[in-house]
């Protein structure tokens, strides 16, 4: 148990990944991933709120699609913001990755949580509910992989 603890929260941030490539790959493809869905949570007219999210916008009020589409790029924001730390941990400090994995756990199995209580509309499902249904079991997978014990180097 020591042994994955020590994986979790490494006492020192270097760059050996310990664990299995497969998280690794994956990790990277999700940073990718993380990055390019913040720049658009911010910079696209509706925040993705309407042509990706299919939060029908043209049914609220001015001001109610507005607060959605801010909404959306403040989460975009947030998105950055792991995104970069994904990022950092890619380039520099890869015995990150079982910890990250940890976090994206509890935010992707966390969003799904919300979504059960505080439902969103929309006119079909959105690529994120159904992210919201995948990911949590994904992450945990990598989670596992990227604590397994890497294979014993013969000498």
């Amino acid at each position: 148990m020591k042994h994955v603890l020590t994986r979790l929260f490494p006492t020192q941030l270097d760059n050996v990944y310990r664990g299995h490539p497969i998280a690794l790959w994956v990790f990277y493809a999700l940073t990718a991933m993380t990055l390019w869905r913040s720049q658009h949570h911010i910079f696209a007219p509706d925040g993705g709120a309407q042509t990706i999210a299919t939060i029908p916008l043209d049914a609220y009020t001015r001001g109610g699609a507005e607060s959605v589409v801010a909404i959306f790029a403040l989460w975009g924001l947030a998105q950055l913001a792991m995104g970069l730390i994904m990022l950092l941990a890619s380039i520099r400090y890869r015995s990150m990755v079982p910890l990250l994995w940890l976090f994206i756990l509890l935010e992707y199995g966390g969003r799904k949580l919300v979504m059960i209580y505080k439902p969103l509309e929309t006119v079909e499902t959105a690529p994120g509910a159904t992210a919201a249904n995948i990911f949590p079991i994904l992450a945990l997978v990598m989670l596992v992989l990227a604590l397994w014990p890497e294979k014993e180097q013969a000498d």
